[in-house]
């Protein structure tokens, strides 16, 4: 069974930096693709970042220079660096976990941004608050 457990959220004030963690498990983590999603209430889950397997990347723009995302395959341990946090970052945060190997460099080749189909499993969400 495929687990999915995201660390790191909390509360900062605007400008400050958090690091979120995500740990898989039962999962072939090394393989495919991750990433990371929000959601504010109830609006629909957006993309924020996401890392295939050979490294490559693809950022949203509202994050694009902000937001680092990074995994450490022999943790099975995926991360998202934020700094200059902005209100607008306030949100639950998803670690994603995909059975594709690339996501981001297609992305990066069509222009279409990833979005919560590519990924199949999911954790339970990080609360990131950012106080203005």
């Amino acid at each position: 069974q495929v687990q999915v457990v995201e660390s790191g959220g909390g509360s900062v004030e605007t400008g400050g930096a958090l690091r979120l963690s995500c740990v898989t498990s039962g999962y072939g983590y090394s393989n495919y693709a991750m990433g990371w999603f929000r959601q504010v209430g109830m609006m629909e889950r957006e993309y924020v970042a996401v890392i295939d397997s050979d490294g490559s990347t693809t950022y949203a723009e509202s994050v694009k220079g902000r937001f680092t995302i990074t995994r450490d395959k022999a943790k099975n341990t995926l991360y998202l660096d934020m700094k200059i946090l902005k209100p607008e970052d306030t949100a639950m945060y998803y670690c994603a976990a995909s059975r594709l190997d690339s996501i981001a460099g297609i992305a990066t080749y069509t222009g279409k941004q990833p979005i919560e189909g590519d990924f199949h499993y999911w954790g339970q969400g990080t609360q990131v608050t950012v106080s203005s």
